[in-house]
């Protein structure tokens, strides 16, 4: 990796439709819903293909793609003081790939949303992680459950990039995400890369015309402070892992499986010398190489802002 150039990469395996009930009843190609225009950010991509960009002075580009065989709609969420790029949401059919530029510095998430269906006019709704039924989710966060990815991005001031996935919010899609260049110590392939809707506790599943379509948490099914690491179990010395964030820990240990999960599943990359020499604020890719929200891969952020994450998660 070449000096002045980063990137994070988010992959997303091809993951039979079948696997993801619902999916293909939605999907733009079957007439169903009508033909999604083309965003203007989108473009087709070949399979499979790690996407490195230029990492513009004071800006760094997010790469998705969508891997999958079926269409899929990223939902993007600025955190307090952040934009959401391309009004926080978007579709991605078959093989395409956006690019979103954020400034250095941004906070923010990313998720999947799957079986969605919209109107001319942006309205509709999806199977999983629904923003408020909007297409563009414009400062609305993801319906829980939802995997989510999160990260902080460093500056030159402050060069560490921090991402991770969790599953504080339950889960809807398999997901990855690599960090590719950056420097030594750089963190490796983090996320959830097994279906957990196929072995999700009955009482935690969320079904849509009969399919799981996604796993609650805890936190989400029980609703009680023991669950949710709030009340007086809101410290890290109170709140301890439960049978069921056990669970989810034990398929996948490389996300967040609840609010004080352990530092193991929290990454971070340092942005290299040259690139912040060159004003580079943040010399990270952020490439979710198949953003397609069923991505039988791993996303991974690192949130040392986890904590507002994790506080105002509750609230979306």
């Amino acid at each position: 990796m070449e000096e002045g150039k980063a990137r994070l990469e988010i992959v997303c395996t091809n993951c039979p439709a079948s696997q993801h009930p619902g999916i293909s009843q939605h999907d733009f190609s079957n007439g169903f819903c009508r033909s999604e225009p083309k965003s203007p950010l989108a473009r087709k991509a070949a399979s499979k293909v790690s996407v490195t960009l230029l990492v513009l002075p004071g800006e760094v580009q997010l790469v998705l793609v969508n891997h999958c065989n079926y269409g899929v709609w990223p939902g993007v969420l600025g955190s307090v003081g952040h934009n959401s790029p391309e009004g926080g949401g978007f579709h991605l059919g078959i093989g395409q790939e956006a690019v979103l530029a954020v400034p250095s510095g941004w906070s923010g998430r990313i998720w999947g949303r799957q079986g969605c269906c919209f109107d001319e006019k942006g309205k509709g709704s999806c199977d999983s992680g629904d923003c408020g039924g909007l297409l563009r989710c414009n400062g609305t966060g993801g319906t829980p459950p939802a995997t989510v990815v999160e990260m902080t991005l460093g500056t030159h001031r402050s060069p560490l990039h921090y991402y991770d996935v969790s599953l504080v919010e339950g889960f809807n899609l398999p997901v990855t995400i690599a960090p590719v260049g950056g420097g030594k110590g750089c963190g490796g392939v983090a996320g959830c890369l097994v279906d957990l809707n196929a072995c999700c506790p009955s009482r935690f599943e969320v079904k849509q015309k009969g399919k799981v379509v996604g796993c609650k948490s805890a936190c989400l099914a029980l609703k009680t402070d023991k669950y949710c690491c709030t009340g007086e179990y809101g410290s890290p010395e109170r709140c301890k892992p439960t049978l069921f964030s056990h669970l989810f820990k034990s398929i996948c240990p490389r996300a967040y499986s609840f609010a004080y999960d352990s530092s193991s599943t929290l990454n971070m990359c340092r942005a290299s010398r040259l690139a912040h020499r060159l004003e580079n604020d943040s010399a990270m890719l952020l490439l979710p190489a198949s953003l397609l929200l069923p991505f039988a891969d791993s996303f991974h952020f690192s949130s040392m802002y986890s904590s507002t994450f994790r506080s105002g998660s509750r609230d979306s």
